[in-house]
C-alpha cells in the first residue's frame, strides 16, 4: 500500500503561488461551463453576449492572476480589475467575475505598503467604469452601482481585519516569545549565579584560611585538596547548566532536591564553617519544585555564612510537612576579621521570587544579637 501521508507536508512547502494556481485555472474552467453561464456578475445589466474569441483573454485576465494573490497582491489586483471592467463591457457575465472580490480581501489581506494610495486610486477607476456602462445602454441607476461599490469596499475591509487579526496574533506571539526568553534568562542567571557564588566562595574561604597553614602540611594539603574538589564540582555543575543553552541537548537537565542536602553541609563544613544540620519527617511525593526551592534556600543561606560569618555557628533546619517544607536556617554574629567577597543582594532576592511563584512565604533578616536568620515555607506535597 502507498503511503500518501508526506503529501500535505510537501504541499505546504511548495511555493505559495504553486498552491494558490489550482484555486485560479478551477474557476476559470468552471467560467466555461454551459451550466453557469448567466449566472456571473452583471453590473449595468447590459444583454448577456454569447462567448468568443475576445472571451477567453477575459477570462484568462480575471482568474489566473489570483495564482499570485499573495505573493504580488497589486499586479493580481489590477489584472483582475481590468478583466472584470471588459467582461462588464463586454456583457460576458462570467463566474470569473466573483475574481474581483476575492482579489480584494486577498489584497486587503496581504497588502503591506500604499494601502491608502491603491484603495484612493481604484475607487478613481470605478466612476469612469460605471460612465463607460452607461453610455453603452445600461439600465443600471446610481443606487445599483453605489451598492456594487459598497460590496467591493465590504470585501477590501474583510481583507483589511484578516490583515490586522494576523498583526495582533503575531504581535501577541512576539510578546510570549519574548517573555519566554527573558523568564528563561532569567532562570539561568539565578541558576549560575546559585551554583558559581557558592562554589567559588567556598574555593575563596577555603584558599584563604590555607594561606594560615603552611606551618602544618597535613591541614594545608587537606586544604588544598578541598579547593580541588570543590572546583571540579563547580565545574561539573556548569557543565549542567549550560546543557540548558544547547538546543542539541535533548536529555533531562539534573536538578538538586533536599536529598541532597548532607552533602551539601558536608561541603560546606569542609569549607571551614561549622553547621548543625537536622531534618524532621520525610519529604511528601511528590514534592517536585518545591524540593528544589528548598535547597537553594540552604545553599544560599550557607553560601552567605561563608562569605559574612566565616567561622561563626551556622544551624539549619530543615521540617517536611504534609504541605509544605518549612526551612530555617540561623547564623551567629561574625567574628572574623577577614576579608570576604562582597555581595549584590541578587541572591536573596531571587530566593524571595522563587519561594513567592510557589505561593510561599520567605524572610531574611537580621537578628537582634547581630546574627542572620533565613526563613521559608514552601508549599509542597498534596492536599488531603
Amino acid at each position: 500500500m502507498i503511503d500518501l501521508r508526506w503529501v500535505p507536508d510537501r504541499w505546504r512547502r511548495c511555493d505559495v503561488v504553486v498552491r494558490d494556481f489550482p484555486f485560479a485555472l478551477l474557476l476559470a474552467v468552471a467560467s466555461f461551463l454551459p451550466a453557469l453561464r448567466g449566472y456571473g456578475t452583471q453590473l449595468g445589466d447590459l444583454p448577456t453576449r454569447p462567448f468568443d474569441a475576445p472571451a477567453v483573454l477575459v477570462i484568462a485576465l480575471e482568474c489566473l492572476p489570483l495564482a499570485v494573490r499573495r505573493r504580488w497582491p497589486t499586479v493580481c489586483l489590477v489584472l483582475v480589475s481590468l478583466g472584470f471592467a471588459l467582461d462588464q463591457l463586454r456583457a460576458y457575465h462570467t463566474v470569473a467575475g466573483t475574481a474581483l472580490p476575492i482579489a480584494l480581501v486577498s489584497t486587503g489581506a496581504c497588502l503591506e505598503r500604499h494601502r491608502r494610495v491603491t484603495v484612493a486610486l481604484l475607487s478613481a477607476a470605478y466612476l469612469p467604469l460605471a460612465v463607460a456602462l452607461d453610455r453603452a445602454g445600461s439600465v443600471e441607476g446610481p443606487e445599483g452601482y453605489v451598492t456594487f461599490y459598497l460590496v467591493l469596499v465590504l470585501a477590501w475591509g474583510i481583507g483589511a481585519w484578516l490583515r490586522s487579526t494576523r498583526a495582533a496574533e503575531a504581535e501577541r506571539r512576539r510578546h510570549i516569545a519574548e517573555a519566554t526568553r527573558t523568564a528563561e534568562r532569567t532562570r539561568i542567571a539565578r541558576e549560575l549565579h546559585d551554583v558559581v557564588t557558592h562554589h567559588v566562595t567556598a574555593m575563596v574561604v577555603q584558599a584563604e584560611a590555607a594561606r594560615y597553614l603552611t606551618a602544618a602540611p597535613d591541614r594545608l594539603d587537606a586544604a588544598l585538596s578541598a579547593v580541588t574538589d570543590t572546583g571540579r564540582r563547580a565545574i561539573t555543575d556548569l557543565r549542567h547548566l549550560l546543557d540548558l543553552l544547547n538546543p542539541d541537548h535533548h536529555t533531562d537537565v539534573r536538578t538538586p532536591s533536599v536529598r541532597e542536602l548532607r552533602t551539601l553541609v558536608e561541603q560546606t563544613r569542609r569549607a571551614g564553617q561549622p553547621v548543625e544540620f537536622t531534618e524532621e519527617g520525610e519529604p511528601a511525593e511528590p514534592a517536585g519544585s518545591a524540593e528544589y526551592v528548598a535547597y537553594r534556600v540552604v545553599q544560599e543561606s550557607l553560601t552567605n555564612a561563608l562569605k559574612y560569618a566565616h567561622g561563626s555557628r551556622t544551624v539549619v533546619r530543615v521540617r517536611y510537612g504534609e504541605r509544605e517544607i518549612a526551612v530555617e536556617v540561623d547564623t551567629d554574629r561574625s567574628t572574623s576579621r577577614t576579608g570576604s567577597p562582597g555581595g549584590s543582594g541578587r541572591g536573596l532576592a531571587g530566593l524571595r521570587e522563587r519561594v513567592d511563584a510557589l505561593g510561599g512565604e520567605f524572610s531574611a533578616d537580621r537578628r537582634a544579637d547581630g546574627g542572620f536568620a533565613v526563613r521559608a515555607s514552601i508549599p509542597a506535597g498534596r492536599p488531603s
